[in-house]
């Protein structure tokens, strides 16, 4: 993935349903940079937890190109792709700042990453474990990069320590 190059813009393509790395492949063919973060879900399956990657944003894929170029209309015609996100006759670029900070946060693959430093008071959700979805407040953060939360557990406030990688910001 090419985000250094200032040439190219990018811009939100809406895809077909399940059609993902159709599209990725497709587009990648035809010289196109894609970036489809993802985010790690841990589930309840059969009495399981099950972590899995899911899109940030199901259904869209980022794609860069030069838009002074006329691309676009390849971009629409490829197959798993439905449209570009327009706001009249010509596709809407994703402001530069948002996706920079998007690609910040994620790894080389495009999962995103934990945030690095939580502050008491923060509301987070825990992703992982026995208590997966469940919201908390930080109490502290040690630093040894433990972190404390607060879990409302049946009514009263229960104190866990948990791994940060294991929280996103509620």
């Amino acid at each position: 993935m090419a985000f250094q190059d200032q040439a190219k813009t990018w811009f939100l393509a809406l895809i077909k349903p399940n059609s993902a790395q159709i599209a990725i492949k497709n587009l990648n063919r035809q010289g196109f940079d894609c970036f489809l973060p993802m985010e790690e879900v841990v589930r309840r399956r059969n009495d399981r937890f099950v972590s899995t990657l899911r899109p940030m944003f199901p259904g869209y894929i980022f794609v860069a190109f030069d838009a002074d170029q006329g691309m676009w209309r390849k971009v629409n015609s490829t197959y798993g792709v439905t449209r570009l996100v327009s706001f009249g006759a010509e596709p809407a670029p994703v402001p530069p700042g948002i996706m920079a900070e998007l690609v910040r946060r994620c790894d080389a693959s495009g999962k995103l990453l934990p945030p690095q430093h939580f502050s008491p008071g923060d509301h987070v959700v825990l992703t992982v474990g026995p208590f997966a979805e469940l919201m908390a407040e930080i109490e502290k953060v040690t630093p040894d990069r433990r972190v404390w939360v607060l879990l409302d557990l049946m009514g009263g406030k229960t104190r866990v320590a948990v791994n940060p990688n294991h929280l996103k910001v509620a």
